[in-house]
This record gives structure tokens, C-alpha cells and sequence, in this order.
């Protein structure tokens, strides 16, 4: 068969992002707005992704608009993939972006010793386009987790911490224009595309407080999804990133071994460089420098349904509502375990919506604030006591009025 992957042109790189970036937002649309629930997402997107890989296998041939499907479709489930680690089960994003590094170099292992090449310019028989297709799953949930660790330990915005994926990228552009490995170089930049997106996207959603530009996640995502498609119908009627070849030989030798192993030196001095700047920022005074267990929470007045809903959007108390109504149901059907994961969504929704709630009225958000943590505390107490969970629910929807 033709090659199934385009040329890695500017035009591979542009999309890539893009599509990075509306994946990310799409999921979070469904699992927040539609109350479907991390897992429930995660779900739907795995079987999604396996009815579109599908159609990518049986094609015989690069289709532009078959592949950056597929590549949206991926980016969705390798981050709900990571998210599930890290909202839902507890995982460090330490443990999880080692585990996802350890993973993706044992795919990478496996596939050059069955097929001695992992250059996406043999893509040309059907185990190296599965052996793709998975490397490009565990990059996606290993960018997630890496970027989201970087946040965590720096506590940077949004737009700021676009500079680092942008820094490095632009690094390794230099490194393989000065004879580093192509291949390394393609899969290196690969996975930093992915927390790049993501900031970009975050950055043009945020609030201005923030230090975004504001324009939402609603019109962020159109604004991406049009380049997006403009970009594909390019491809297919250009065919500019067509590769058009059968030959499933080995990629060439490089032409400068010694020079590979210097630059391979550089790389390994950029890796350490990122560490210093990362350990440096860490011990920088900034927000999430105090965890919420160690510092004493806000002493705040008790208030009226209208006093504490009255600040915030119509929709954002509503979608609150709905999660914690929805715990409230499998509490009372004896689902303890399924309302245990449902409240996860109550709190990555709240804290994903403090940047944009807090500002409006910090009486309003501390005091609703303190409501959840009683009910995050007392679903997950060791040994959860149905009543107690109960009130809990209760009171914060009555809040909610």
C-alpha cells in the first residue's frame, strides 16, 4: 500500500496543533457541559476512536481528511486517558508521566525490532501502521500528563507556559537542522505539540484577568475547527504533503553519524536545561505553591441561595447542579462506587471554572467552595456513611437554590 501518513511539512505541524487543541476542548465540552462524566467520556471516545482507526486501516492510502480525523479523535482519548489517572484515580502526574515515558519506549523498542525503522516515511505496511497509531496514542497521554505536571510544579498561566513546548520546539528544529537524528528529532517535537496546543487553547480561552485573551472555549474551538478544515480541503486538493511511494525498505543512514552524536549531546543538554528551569520555578513563590490542606480556609458568613448563586452564570450554577444531583441519585440507588467517580466532576468542573467564578465574588465562591469540600470529604472518607454524604449533597444543592 501507498504511504498512509502525509510529509512532515510546515502544514503537518500547523494542523497537528490545531487539532490538539479543539480535541482537548471538545472533550472537556462533553464532560463538563453534558454531564456525561470522565469515565462515561473516556468510554464513548475509546469507541470512537476504534470505528475511526478502522476506517483509517482500510484505507489504501494517505486520505487527508480520514488521518487528521483519526489524529483529533486520538488526541480526545489519550487525554481522557491521563485525566482518568489524575482526577479519578489519584495518580501523581509524576507517576503518570513516567509510566506513559516508560510505556512509549517500550513501543518504540518493540517496533524497531520488528521493523528496524520508525521513520513515518515507511508507513507502508499494515503492523507499522499499527505500531503508529499506538505511539501516537501514549505521545498524546504522555504530552498531557508532562504538560499538566509542568503547570502544577510552576504554577505559570496559560500564556506563559506556552513559551516552554514553543522554546523546546523551536530547539529541536535548530538540532535537526544541524544534523541531529530525523527521526528522534520528528518523535521529540511530536510529543511537545501536545501540551503547546493545549496552552495555546487555554490561553486564548481564559479571562483577560488571567492573562488570556478572553475569547472563550466556545469560540476558541471555531476559530480552530475553521483553520482546521481549511487546512484539510488545502491538502486534498494540493496534495502537497502526499508521500507517494510503495517502498517499505529501511529510511536512509544518515550521512553524518558523528555529527548525529554531537547533536544528540545537544539535545541531552536542552533536557537538562529544562529541568534546571523547572526546579527553579518550583521553588518560585506562586499560587499553587500552598495546597488547600495546608492553609487554613476562609472564614465566610452563611448565605442565601440568591446570595451565592446570584454572582455566577445562570449555565455554570446549572451545570454544578446537575453533577451534584446527579451523585445524589446513585447515592440513594446504593451506587456508592459510581457516585464516588460522578463527584470527581463536581470537582474538576469547579476548579476548572475558578479563574473565571472567584473574580466575580470571592465571598460567593469561598463559601460555595467550602460546601463541596464537605461533600468531596465526606464521599471519600474511608468509611463513607450514607447520611452524612446525603446532607452534604443536599445542603450544597440547596445552595445552588
Amino acid at each position: 500500500m501507498l504511504n498512509k501518513v502525509p510529509e512532515v511539512t510546515i502544514w503537518f505541524w500547523v494542523i497537528k496543533i490545531l487539532c490538539t487543541t479543539v480535541g482537548e476542548s471538545f472533550a472537556d465540552w462533553i464532560n463538563m457541559n453534558l454531564g456525561v462524566g470522565l469515565i462515561n467520556t473516556a468510554l464513548i471516545f475509546t469507541a470512537v476512536f476504534a470505528g475511526v482507526l478502522g476506517w483509517q486501516l482500510t484505507t489504501k492510502r494517505y486520505v487527508p481528511f480520514v488521518y487528521w480525523l483519526t489524529v483529533v479523535v486520538v488526541s480526545v482519548t489519550g487525554t481522557l486517558y491521563t485525566d482518568i489517572l489524575t482526577d479519578s484515580q489519584g495518580v501523581p502526574l509524576a507517576l503518570s508521566s513516567s509510566v506513559f515515558a516508560v510505556v512509549l519506549a517500550v513501543v518504540f523498542g518493540i517496533w524497531y525490532a520488528r521493523e528496524r525503522t520508525l521513520s513515518v516515511h515507511t508507513i507502508t505496511t499494515r503492523p507499522r501502521e499499527l505500531f503508529y497509531w499506538l505511539a501516537v496514542l501514549v505521545t498524546f497521554a504522555l504530552g498531557t500528563a508532562t504538560g499538566d505536571w509542568t503547570l502544577e510544579l510552576t504554577g505559570w498561566t496559560a500564556g506563559v507556559s506556552v513559551f516552554l513546548p514553543l522554546g523546546l520546539i523551536v530547539a529541536i528544529v535548530l538540532g535537526w537542522r544541524l544534523g541531529a537524528n530525523a527521526v528522534l528529532s520528528f518523535w521529540l517535537a511530536y510529543i511537545l505539540t501536545r501540551p503547546l496546543g493545549a496552552n495555546l487553547g487555554d490561553w486564548l480561552g481564559s479571562p483577560s484577568g488571567d492573562g488570556g485573551l478572553g475569547l472563550g472555549t466556545a469560540v476558541t474551538s471555531v476559530i480552530f475547527l475553521g483553520a482546521i478544515l481549511a487546512t484539510v480541503v488545502y491538502l486534498t486538493l494540493s496534495r502537497s504533503d502526499v508521500i507517494e511511494t510503495h517502498d517499505s525498505a529501511q529510511a536512509p543512514q544518515a550521512l553524518n553519524p558523528a555529527r548525529e552524536r554531537i547533536m544528540l549531546g545537544y539535545y541531552a543538554v536542552a533536557a537538562v536545561a529544562t529541568a534546571a528551569l523547572l526546579v527553579w520555578a518550583h521553588h518560585q513563590p506562586h499560587a499553587a505553591a500552598a495546597s488547600e490542606e495546608d492553609s487554613p480556609a476562609p472564614v465566610t458568613a452563611h448565605l442565601t441561595p440568591q446570595q451565592a448563586t446570584s454572582p455566577f452564570p445562570p449555565a455554570e450554577i446549572a451545570k454544578f447542579r446537575t453533577i451534584a444531583a446527579d451523585t445524589l441519585a446513585k447515592l440513594n440507588a446504593g451506587n456508592q462506587s459510581a457516585a464516588t467517580t460522578r463527584v470527581t466532576d463536581l470537582e474538576t468542573a469547579w476548579d476548572k471554572d475558578q479563574s473565571t467564578l472567584e473574580p466575580k465574588s470571592e465571598q460567593s465562591w469561598h463559601f460555595l467552595d467550602g460546601e463541596i469540600d464537605q461533600v468531596l470529604t465526606s464521599l471519600r472518607a474511608s468509611s463513607p456513611d450514607k447520611a452524612t454524604e446525603v446532607k452534604a449533597l443536599n445542603t450544597f444543592l440547596t445552595s445552588l437554590g
